[in-house]
């Protein structure tokens, strides 16, 4: 269970209490932006400090001496982390993300929710105890793996991989964690080469020309569309659709022609779905559990997101100075993003505490703002709301009130 905590709590406690938002809703009321002596950091609360932050582009995602974490800089790890849109700032990252945010858009939601209810059905078929951590983790992750193009086996694979990459991205993540990071990156630029590759070659002179290194990868990488290593588990090729289909095609629209970063935001697909989308249909039950009477799952997803969020905080890193509000953030210096509190601050969300789906036009900040918003939120909806469903469907219903994981941004119950 979670340790009572007597006095405030810092912003990043406040993550794992079983209600942070009293003490949110103080910091937005009386310490908007404001130093916090206890983090070493700057912390933003309300809409208008969040929105400033975001927007700001004297901060950066990543500290501009450590752009990729000591503990798997020059593994595959590093590789992957060091091209992903949402770890990096800079001319090529915007181009880039814009081609991601692209594919995205374009993902087929109706095709990863009955994916996503397939794969509820099949983990509650064996009966007995509810398998939370299978259907909060492993179904979101197998069902992007299966829009990319893997399948009979690849996709389960792949789910796995992704648990043990995303240990190197916290600031706390051991030497154990980052060699286990640095095998998955690897493992998963194998399984999700040959369907980009795939991808690359199905329009004849299009998006294969574009992408000229799409079957070569380069030294010191896993090649794209490389197979499996001697006496690893061997699949067919992956499908030349889907994800990795309209990624190609938005980088040939570009005219992105470097194929390595493509993988590793191939990698990022599965990477930025795994935490968010498990605390989102975590913290969807848990609302349901405290008597969330709410007909419609997609209605009360929606809007678990904004009120109950499960990326609770991010941050950003100063490379030349940002004032807000007659402050000033130093270059060198941090700041903790509190998105959670900024969802809740009435000067953007009338009557903010309450639950209420179907909320007309609401104020979010869950999945970020300006360059680094995510593009994957109404995917992690989609995905939400069929597992919830399915676990309706079959007569679900608890009255615990759960303890959290005890990370420092996502908001994730121990169910």
């Amino acid at each position: 269970m979670n340790a009572p905590i007597t006095v405030d709590p810092t912003p990043v406690e406040a993550v794992r209490l079983a209600d942070p938002y009293p003490f949110y809703a103080r910091l937005v009321a009386e310490r908007p932006f404001a130093f916090d002596e206890a983090l070493g950091a700057w912390v933003a609360a309300d809409a208008a400090a969040v929105r400033a932050v975001l927007g700001a582009g004297a901060l950066r995602v990543r500290p501009v001496a450590e752009p990729v974490p000591a503990g798997i800089a020059g593994t595959a790890a590093g590789e992957v982390f060091g091209e992903l849109v949402r770890m990096t700032d800079g001319a090529a990252a915007v181009r880039l993300k814009g081609v991601v945010a692209q594919a995205l858009a374009r993902a087929d939601l109706g095709r990863a929710a009955a994916l996503a209810a397939r794969f509820t059905r099949e983990a509650l078929a064996g009966g007995g105890e509810v398998p939370y951590e299978e259907l909060m983790f492993g179904v979101p992750a197998r069902v992007v793996a299966a829009l990319s193009g893997l399948a009979d086996g690849a996709d389960r694979e792949a789910a796995a991989a992704i648990a043990d990459f995303v240990r190197c991205i916290p600031a706390s993540a051991t030497e154990d964690d980052h060699r286990a990071a640095a095998t998955a990156a690897a493992r998963l630029r194998e399984l999700l080469g040959p369907p980009l590759a795939a991808a690359s070659a199905t329009d004849e002179g299009s998006a294969a020309g574009a992408l000229p290194g799409a079957r070569s990868g380069r030294e010191g990488a896993a090649s794209v569309g490389a197979p499996a290593p001697a006496g690893g588990s061997a699949y067919p090729a992956g499908r030349a659709d889907g994800l990795l289909r309209e990624l190609v095609a938005a980088a040939e629209r570009a005219g992105w022609e470097h194929a390595g970063p493509l993988l590793s935001n191939a990698v990022g697909f599965l990477s930025q779905t795994y935490d968010a989308t498990a605390g989102l249909i975590g913290n969807t039950l848990v609302a349901l559990a405290r008597g969330a009477g709410v007909p419609d799952t997609g209605a009360l997803v929606r809007e678990v997101v904004r009120h109950d969020a499960p990326i609770q905080n991010t941050r950003r890193f100063a490379a030349g100075a940002f004032t807000h509000a007659g402050s000033t953030v130093e270059p060198g210096q941090q700041v903790l993003v509190l998105l959670a509190a900024a969802n809740r601050d009435p000067a953007v969300n009338p009557d903010p505490h309450t639950l209420s789906p179907g909320r007309v036009n609401p104020t979010v900040f869950t999945f970020g703002a300006g360059a680094h918003r995510c593009p994957g939120g109404e995917l992690a909806a989609a995905l939400a709301t069929a597992v919830v469903d399915g676990l309706r469907r079959a007569g679900w219903s608890t009255t615990a009130t759960p303890a959290y994981r005890p990370l420092a941004n996502a908001r994730i119950p121990l169910l």
